[in-house]
């Protein structure tokens, strides 16, 4: 009875071991995977650079109407 349960006990461990480290996970298909997918921009209110852009120039005309009143109230 011994030498039966230490038969299956090989033949379970064999198994696991050939479909842990088998040829189905072997990785000969190197170009088949892909890293991480890179969002892609839909449109302009999904590119960050956009938006930084259109920040930067509303505070800059922001600025310069603020100059503007500043320099009409210096001059009254």
């Amino acid at each position: 009875m011994g030498r039966i349960l230490l038969l299956v006990l090989i033949v379970v461990a064999v198994i696991l071991v050939w479909k842990a480290f088998g040829p189905g996970t072997w990785n000969n298909n190197r170009k088949n995977v892909q890293g991480p997918a890179t969002p892609q921009i839909k449109g302009p209110d999904d590119d960050e650079n956009f938006l930084w852009e259109l920040d930067k120039k509303r505070f800059k005309e922001r600025r310069a109407r603020e100059r503007e009143q500043k320099k009409n109230e210096d001059e009254k």
